[in-house]
């Protein structure tokens, strides 16, 4: 995800630091090589051993140490960064870099950058509210730095407000959005994610295996890459990505109800949900009590959501995804045309690592052109970027279209 990229982590002083640590375990992982710069104060709540055996890297702390700036000075920092991360940001660093002062490592390597830099604040709610701080943030917000907005809740100084370091997931994926193409800009982007629940009485109800990482994937990268993105979601236990609107649902007919209510306003439509199609005749108002050896429980078909947007798409770009145990490209195939798709999804579930509840996928695209692309195995978050990269050509030539 972030191989080949260099990141310049920056931690000032704040018991928010621990959190930092996560966040660097994050960026490593996902193949970014980080350097971390440490100031005087910082390295009051941790050493900077901790955050030098997790990158690899060591960590830098003094702009007048001669064996740092011999292997790695601020000026080498600020030209190798991809990207600058300032997490915590205190108001004092923030202060700083908004009037141009640079007294430190951190603060001359940040002067010194042309990379992007994600500014992340922590610290007590009445300075995140003094006047004072918030002109130094627009100050920075205005000069092109992204400024991410802090968390509310139990401060450490024991006070409940805003400005908590967000979590570490939240900055990560901010980061991710920071680098970014924008080539998505402008897309109105509509997803469906997860399975439907039909109930069967009060305690009882039949869904699928669906867990929706797929589909919040798709909305994660999406956002990411400037569309603005609204997330019909059935039923799981994933965060919302951010920047991404997101509408719970439970059955298919409150899925139904919700895709129609967004569809009007929407370019693209990627229909990954895994909808039931079949929903019982009457619930039960209360509990359904065992009793014979069997039970026969009558049910009926749910509207079918995508072949009813298929006949209205217009100019709009429409995806399907297929999921499939035996004749898997007949199948997609026949359902590409009969919904009158764009692009359709295919995968086999029965595959190992391409079924319901896992993080990787391999899948077949299928083009009303007739095209069929296959790929090998890969993550859920590469599967959205190929299929965003083939729904943005798609779009293009709608807008043309249209224009």
């Amino acid at each position: 995800m972030l191989q080949g990229t260099t990141i310049i982590l920056g931690v000032s002083g704040g018991i928010a630091v621990y959190k930092a640590v996560e966040l660097l375990r994050l960026l490593t992982k996902a193949g970014a090589d980080v350097h971390v710069v440490m100031t005087q104060n910082a390295q009051e709540f941790m050493t900077p051993l901790t955050f030098q055996a997790l990158s690899g890297n060591q960590v830098h702390t003094d702009l007048f140490n001669l064996h740092q700036e011999q292997e790695i000075g601020h000026i080498s920092l600020a030209d190798r960064a991809d990207l600058f991360i300032l997490a915590p940001a205190t108001a004092n660093l923030i202060g700083k870099i908004a009037h141009g002062l640079a007294d430190d490592l951190l603060t001359t390597s940040v002067m010194a950058t042309k990379a992007p830099l994600l500014v992340v604040p922590a610290m007590n709610s009445n300075m995140y509210e003094n006047p004072l701080y918030l002109r130094n943030e627009k100050l920075l917000v205005d000069s092109g730095f992204h400024v991410m907005e802090p968390a509310t809740g139990e401060l450490a100084c024991g006070w409940r407000g805003k400005g908590k370091l967000p979590a570490p997931e939240q900055i990560f994926e901010a980061a991710l959005s920071v680098l970014a193409t924008k080539d998505l800009l402008g897309c109105q982007l509509l997803v469906t994610a997860g399975p439907t629940r039909e109930e069967i009485d009060p305690v009882r109800y039949l869904s699928n295996y669906s867990s929706g990482k797929m589909g919040f994937a798709i909305a994660a990268v999406a956002s990411r890459r400037g569309a603005s993105v609204t997330l019909v979601s059935g039923p799981t236990d994933l965060t919302v990505p951010s920047g991404v609107k997101c509408v719970p649902v439970c059955s298919a007919e409150e899925m139904r109800a919700a895709v129609l209510a967004e569809f009007s306003a929407a370019e693209v439509v990627i229909k990954s949900a895994a909808v039931a199609d079949y929903r019982p005749v009457k619930r039960a108002e209360q509990k359904m009590k065992k009793q014979a050896d069997e039970l026969t429980l009558p049910l009926e078909k749910n509207p079918d959501i995508l072949a009813e947007l298929g006949e209205q798409k217009g100019e709009r770009v429409l995806v399907g995804f297929a999921a499939e145990t035996e004749r898997l490209l007949a199948h997609a195939a026949d359902k590409l045309k009969r919904k009158n798709l764009d692009l359709i999804v295919a995968n086999d579930v029965s595959k190992e690592g391409a079924g319901f509840n896992v993080d990787t996928n391999i899948v077949r695209f299928l083009h009303a052109n007739g095209e069929v692309e296959g790929f090998d195995l890969m993550t859920k978050e590469q599967v959205a970027e190929q299929l965003l990269n083939r729904v943005r050509l798609l779009w293009q030539a709608a807008q043309h279209k249209i224009g």
